[in-house]
């Protein structure tokens, strides 16, 4: 199997969900989820290179070569029907793969799901790393969130995330605009009523990007609440998912 995935179930439910991490996270955030959303849907994590289980190899800073290794590594597990989850940059990378593989004429997604990231045609919501030194960068991502505040008493770890958050973000910041036609799939947007760097306006505009409708869910808490604490998250994504997949059934 590729590395960017793993199988937290059997792989036999008729759903696929794919899942795509924030900047600096990693696919060990959504290995609970297999519990909460079968037995309709087998959640595949994505982990892009540089972290956890793929600590070793060279991480990516261009969304270009990024989008194109995932859609080459992806494609032999997207021939069955699956949807697209992405929070935050993951919520770019789900959007630019569907979007990359509608244009040369691949099985797109059931749907496309996003949560705590602008519409693509809209300036990114993550700062511009360069302009960002070490303690600026440090509180930024503990103010979003990102960061519990008792890690700075480590600076080994500190030192180990950083990097990877860096390079994350210059993948956010390499992409270049939009241009794509409309997805063929409806896209589900979810966000939190106090997220402090996407607003209802960034969120809505997602409609822009599909031909098959577009919803947007505000749901309690800040830019990682969601994930977090995804309970109410969760309870949302159970019945939406089961539909797509007993409808693939059907």
């Amino acid at each position: 199997m590729t590395g960017y995935v793993e199988r937290t179930a059997d792989g036999t439910a008729p759903l696929r969900l794919f899942c795509f991490h924030h900047a600096g996270g990693g696919s060990s955030l959504y290995r609970a989820w297999q519990r909460a959303l079968g037995p309709h849907t087998s959640v595949w994590p994505v982990l892009l290179p540089g972290r956890e289980r793929r600590s070793g190899e060279e991480r990516f800073g261009e969304l270009g070569p990024l989008i194109a290794d995932l859609d080459a590594q992806l494609d032999e597990y997207l021939t069955e029907p699956h949807v697209f989850f992405g929070h935050s940059m993951g919520a770019l990378l789900a959007y630019r793969l569907a979007s990359r593989r509608h244009r040369r004429g691949a099985t797109p997604p059931a749907a496309l799901i996003v949560s705590g990231y602008s519409a693509p045609h809209l300036p990114s919501p993550l700062p511009p790393v360069e302009a960002l030194d070490d303690v600026a960068l440090i509180r930024f991502l503990i103010d979003l969130g990102g960061l519990p505040a008792p890690i700075l008493e480590f600076p080994e770890l500190l030192a180990d995330a950083l990097p990877v958050i860096r390079d994350d973000l210059r993948v956010c910041a390499s992409d270049r605009g939009d241009g794509e036609p409309p997805l063929p799939c409806p896209i589900h947007v979810f966000g939190g009523d106090a997220d402090p760097l996407v607003d209802e306006l960034g969120l809505t505009a997602w409609r822009e990007h599909t031909t098959a409708g577009s919803e947007v869910r505000i749901l309690p808490g800040d830019h990682f609440s969601l994930l977090d604490r995804p309970d109410e998250l969760l309870d949302h994504l159970r019945p939406l998912l089961r539909g797509y997949a007993l409808h693939r059934v059907a």
